[in-house]
């Protein structure tokens, strides 16, 4: 019995510190890891690669946050993304203003998260039911829309052109953007009402109920946030290759699950944060791109993520199982 307590206080104090200071750690170990693997890892171009890599994947990860912490899911921000794509890069190529294009897009990516929130908490529908059905129907959508084929835009690219491919500081813009984002989502988290009924919803959903919370309206919200962030990433996308794909954001879905679960949010709800995903999105990169400077094809890269996510559960559940067995 003494042994099986200490086994316990093992598990949850190793999974405490890696929801602290152990994601700093272990980032600062992958940093140095790749440094010592590939004399290219650090340079400073490889490395603003990897800052705007963090930037798109890391915005639909604050989104993929939100609605995680209300123990839901959305399978569908990487069929949004190419929606999103399709719908901005169309308007552009039929001489549409680039603020008009892009508000459209914001609109088309809020309208994927609208439908998702009316089916979880209209519907009745489980939030991994309703939103693996609108990853396949968003997608047949866009391929239906663009024929498949992309959609270029380069007459109409300067306008954009600064979101993909500009800089502040000597820091590419989309950096900047995902820096105000997670600042805000934050902000919106620890210190406003709404955050605190995200944290009280997916903790317990019937007790913020009868506390008086509209828990519908909350987790509408929430896949509202995921949509539109799903939406920023896809004009960053574009902005940098000036055309729209219909393919773009295929396993967004899951690289956006895996820095959230990496980032110490709970897949029960009512646990985690901003800044946990943020160092998980900076990981993951990191990570993809070490093993592409190592010659590591795609498909092995999609093995070492599952396994990631897989440990990251495995921990969290039985630090879950040993808090409750106290």
């Amino acid at each position: 019995m003494i042994d099986l307590a200490r086994q316990g206080l093992w598990w949850r104090a190793a999974w405490r510190f890696m929801r602290g200071s152990g994601l700093l750690l272990a980032l600062v170990l992958l940093l140095v890891i790749g440094a010592l693997l590939s004399p290219f890892f650090l340079q400073p171009a490889n490395l603003l690669n990897v800052a705007r890599q963090v930037a798109i994947i890391g915005i639909i990860g604050i989104g993929m946050t939100f609605v995680i912490l209300t123990a839901g899911i959305d399978l569908s921000v990487g069929s949004t993304v190419g929606w999103v794509a399709i719908v901005t890069a169309g308007l552009m190529s039929f001489g549409a203003p680039w603020p008009a294009a892009m508000l459209a897009g914001l609109g088309a990516g809020a309208l994927v998260g609208m439908i998702n929130g009316l089916g979880i908490t209209r519907g009745g529908l489980q939030p991994f039911i309703m939103t693996l059905g609108m990853l396949v129907i968003v997608r047949g959508v866009t391929m239906t829309v663009s024929e498949g084929r992309p959609i270029p835009f380069r007459d109409a690219a300067e306008g954009i052109a600064w979101l993909g491919t500009g800089a502040l500081l000597g820091v590419p813009t989309a950096v900047w953007v995902f820096a105000i984002i997670a600042l805000l989502a934050a902000f919106t988290l620890r210190s406003t009402t709404f955050g605190r009924h995200i944290y009280a919803v997916g903790d317990n959903r019937e007790a913020a109920r009868l506390s008086g919370i509209n828990t519908r309206r909350v987790i509408f919200s929430a896949y509202v946030i995921s949509g539109l962030c799903a939406a920023v990433s896809a004009l960053i996308i574009i902005a940098r290759l000036q055309s729209g794909e219909p393919r773009q954001g295929l396993g967004f879905e899951l690289d956006a699950i895996a820095i959230v679960v990496i980032g110490g949010t709970s897949l029960f709800g009512g646990e985690g944060g901003v800044r946990g995903t943020v160092i998980g999105a900076a990981i993951v990169a990191a990570m993809a791109n070490l093993l592409n400077l190592l010659g590591v094809s795609p498909f092995s890269q999609q093995i070492v993520m599952g396994l990631i996510i897989l440990g990251a559960v495995f921990l969290e559940r039985r630090a879950a199982v040993q808090e409750e067995g106290r």
